[in-house]
């Protein structure tokens, strides 16, 4: 099974590298190519179209100014699943293509047993061990996994109706479809603020594929060390040096 997903993974990739372009400059290194950039993104498009039309359904009083943006609350009924399944389907291409960086590993644990440094800023770089993605990034996309789960499922019995589920499962589902959406729209928030200002830089690895050395030495120093053999700390004392020496 983990075979054939990394010949199908290789082969998207391969398709999409010759659609689009993974640009590295001189000091970068290739974060994510042109076929993940394209499920992020699409990710992101379906989440919010389906967010934002089931909050024309649901809180029309207040969202009610977003129903007109799909042709009206009639036609905003009938996209939203649409919009839903296409989320779910991206995201289940995005989770296979990030499965095997994403298993929890001991060195995750310990990254969360010193969450308190990482998030007070206590440490400048993350643990040696932080490979391509941290503790933080699997805790919040096994929570998308999660969700989509639990969206995917509520959603259909909401789609079919109390004549198909019956009334209590109707009313169980739209509280947990509720639920979920507000789960997943929380970490995004996070998400967001991770890319921009949280984490700077990381912006463009999701636009040209890119990170400067510095970032992934920062932020990931294993994988650092596994694309590039140095040693990361060494490398960010050098940099330092580098920067403190006066310019002739």
């Amino acid at each position: 099974m983990g075979t054939a997903v990394e010949r199908f993974d290789e082969k998207a990739h391969q398709a999409f590298d010759r659609l689009g372009q993974n640009r590295v400059y001189e000091g970068e290194l290739l974060r994510h190519r042109v076929y993940t950039r394209f499920l992020h993104w699409m990710v992101a498009l379906f989440f919010f179209l389906a967010l934002f039309s089931g909050f024309g359904i649901y809180l029309p009083w207040l969202f009610r100014w977003v129903t007109p943006i799909f042709g009206g609350g009639p036609l905003s009924r009938a996209l939203h699943p649409w919009f839903g399944l296409g989320f779910v389907a991206f995201f289940v291409l995005q989770m296979l293509n990030w499965i095997k960086p994403m298993r929890w590993t001991a060195a995750d644990t310990r990254w969360l047993r010193n969450l308190r440094n990482v998030v007070s800023g206590a440490e400048k770089l993350e643990p040696p061990e932080t490979g391509f993605f941290n503790a933080g990034q699997k805790v919040q996309f096994w929570e998308i996994v999660a969700g989509c789960v639990v969206y995917l499922i509520t959603g259909i019995i909401l789609w079919a109706g109390a004549g198909t589920f019956g009334r209590m499962s109707v009313a169980v589902s739209y509280v947990l479809h509720d639920i979920s959406a507000l789960m997943m729209l929380g970490g995004i928030f996070i998400h967001i603020y991770l890319s921009t200002i949280g984490e700077p830089g990381t912006f463009h690895s999701m636009t040209r594929g890119a990170v400067s050395e510095a970032w992934a030495w920062t932020f990931h120093p294993a994988w650092y060390k596994q694309v590039t053999g140095r040693d990361p700390y060494q490398a960010c004392e050098e940099a330092r040096r580098r920067m403190s020496q006066p310019h002739s």
